[in-house]
Formats: structure tokens, sequence, C-alpha cells
């Protein structure tokens, strides 16, 4: 390899989230941070010598979109997953949650219904209730080979008054799943049926592991594409969270407008410049980064597997088809709480239950497996010692 992903740096101390806030969530600052979807990782150097560059200019006005911003975005959405985008469908943005949050506001009225697919990113349930919005849930069902859609519980959730709206979170956070080309294709027609827009999360994209293959549900055809806003970063691809730059894809030219007129009417338009030059140094240069960094990766989760069916058998996970989350089933070491202290204050290991993405993850954990082997094997470790 070319990169080294196996480095230990030292993230105390550096205004990290994901380090210095283990005192406020788990009452205790010396647990492993295994939970919130940050690497561990050194973002490609590349972005760090664009970024630096930058810097080095020492002025920082105000910043503007020239025509070329978008150009690599679109070069790399039409390589990596054989979409091809037209520049005049991509409206910038802070982050996605924060566009997501337009869209909702854009698209429907207070009270009215938009439907997500538990257990799902927890954020959703925030920016729906937050905004006087309904959350309808629609489970996704758990059998012996994974997760899957439970279409005939979505047509009747679509099919209430006052349902507007769909999340779409593709690939799943925190499940793992990548949909494949039947499901988008079944869940395209029951939205187009009921007339329902769909605002498909597709941030973790570039995080798929073969033969898993990404597919963004707007490519299906002209008539979903309609329908549909699809919502991109190169913020967990490449470690860039703390830099804030996003796309939303917007085919259509009334919805796009709509949510033009929103932005106007609540937010700024403004962007990051470090963000800017950060997305435009990953999308033309972050490739071979990637390539690595998901052989990286699919390595981990091999051993984290392999680990935990060797020493912990009653442990159940599912492997990912994509993100670098794993969701681990520990319903049988116990309840949730009882789970999360023997994380917490014998194994010293911190993960995310599995209860804040809904109430059918109860019992579940996530932990996130990107960082270095040696801080991954501590902890899976630690956990095997602490439930024996």
């Amino acid at each position: 390899m070319i990169y080294n992903f196996d480095e230990l740096i030292d993230r105390k101390n550096t205004d990290s989230v994901k380090w210095n806030g283990l005192k406020e969530l788990y009452g205790r600052d010396d647990v492993i941070p295994m939970w919130v979807a940050d690497m561990d990782f050194k973002s490609p150097p590349q972005i760090i010598k664009a970024l630096k560059e930058r810097a080095d200019h020492g002025i920082f006005g105000y910043p503007m979109v020239d025509e070329n911003y978008f150009d690599p975005f679109i070069i790399w959405i039409k390589k990596r997953h054989s979409w091809e985008i037209d520049k005049s469908w991509i409206v910038p943005a802070d982050g996605v949650v924060d566009a997501l949050k337009i869209a909702i506001l854009a698209y429907s009225k207070p009270g009215d219904n938009v439907v997500i697919q538990s257990p799902v990113y927890y954020p959703f349930y925030n920016i729906i209730k937050a905004n006087g919005r309904m959350i309808l849930k629609n489970p996704l069902k758990l059998n012996k080979n994974g997760y899957e859609m439970d279409f005939e519980d979505l047509d009747a959730k679509l099919n209430m008054n006052r349902t507007k709206l769909l999340i779409l979170c593709n690939p799943h956070n925190p499940v793992g799943r990548v949909w494949k080309k039947e499901e988008l294709e079944r869940l395209s027609e029951v939205c187009l049926k009921r007339d329902i827009i769909i605002l498909s999360d597709e941030i973790h994209s570039d995080l798929v592991y073969s033969p898993n293959k990404h597919l963004p549900i707007s490519s299906l055809s002209q008539d979903i594409q309609k329908k549909v806003l699809s919502f991109y970063a190169p913020s967990k691809t490449f470690n860039l969270p703390g830099l804030h730059a996003s796309f939303v894809v917007i085919p259509d030219d009334k919805l796009r407008n709509e949510y033009k007129n929103m932005i106007k009417s609540v937010s700024t338009d403004s962007l990051n410049i470090f963000g800017m030059t950060s997305a435009k140094a990953a999308y033309e240069n972050g490739e071979e980064w990637l390539n690595e960094l998901l052989e990286y990766l699919m390595n981990n989760i091999k051993f984290v597997l392999k680990f935990f069916s060797e020493n912990m058998p009653d442990l159940k996970i599912i492997e990912p088809e994509g993100t670098y989350l794993m969701w681990m089933d520990f319903r049988k070491y116990g309840d949730e709480s009882t789970v999360k202290d023997i994380l917490i204050n014998k194994a010293k290991v911190g993960l995310e239950e599995g209860s804040i993405f809904g109430e059918e993850g109860n019992g579940f954990f996530r932990m996130n497996i990107a960082c270095p082997k040696e801080l991954l094997k501590k902890a899976c470790e630690s956990i095997y010692k602490a439930f024996k």
C-alpha cells in the first residue's frame, strides 16, 4: 500500500467530538471511541496539500462557486456510479443533514408525514420532529439473510393522508445495506404511484464493498428522476466532516427552484472556502487513496467477524455491504442498558446503542471500524474480556 492506514494519530485535544466528547457522552474519558462516523485516518495528502496552499494565500474573503467547481464531482459520479449529471442540477450545500432539513421545509407543511426506514440514522428523527412534521416509520425486516424493505407496509404508509416525503438511506446507516436495483425499482414504483418525493441520502455511496455496487435511485428512469433529490458529500469518503461541503442533485426544475427559494428564506448559500478546496481536491485526486482505504476497511471487517465468531459466537454481527459501520446484535447478553454498562465501564469501549436509531434497534450496537488495526484489535479484545 502507498498510504499508511496503520498510523496511530493522537486526536485528543484537537477539538474532536469523537475523542474529546467522551466524558459528556459516557461519563468517563478513558474509553476507546468507536461511535460517531468519523475515521481515525488522515485525509488524503493531496487534500492536505491543497488546503495548505490555499491557507498560504492568506486572504479568506467571501467565496463564490465558479463554473468549474462542480466538474470534478460530476466526473466522479459518472465514473464511480455510472450516472451522468447535468451541472445545472446541482445545488451546493453546507452539509447533508442541513440540506435534508431545507428539503423537508420546501416540500411539506407542519403536520405532514415523512417516512423513514428504521432503524436509521438518528438525525433524521430530529430534523423531522423539530420542524413540526410527523415521523412515519416503515421498519426494515430482519431475517436470516439480513435486512430488507417491507414493501407491503411501505405501500400502506405512503397511502396515508398527508404523507409527502420519504427519506431513503443508501447505503443504509446503521445496518449497512446497499440497496439492489430490484429493490430501488420497487421503491420507485410505489413512490411514483403515490406522488411521493424521495430524499435520497447517498453520503456513504463511495464506501461500498465488492461485489456490491451503489446505484443512485435517480438514475433508474426519467420518471423517478423528477421526484428525487440526491444528497452527496466527500465528508465520509475522505474524512472531511469538519469542512462542510455537500452537493444536492435535483434534476427537476420545479423541485430545484422550490429548494433554492427555501434556502433564501431560512438560510444562506455562502460556502466554506476550505470545504470547497477540499471537495475539489478530493474528487480530482482522491481515487487511489479511496481504493486502498476500501481494502483496509474490508480487512478490518473480516477481522471483527472472525474474532467474534470464534470468541463470542452469541454476538451476531451483520456484515456490511457498505459504510464502515458494523451493526452488532448483543441481545443474548442482556438488555441494552446492561450491555452498555459492561461496554463502557468494563470493556471501556464506546459504541452507539441501537435504540437511538429507533426502537427496532434496541439491543443492537453500532461500531465504527474505520481506525488502525491495532486500535480495533484492542477494542475487540477488551469487549471479549469484559463479557467473558
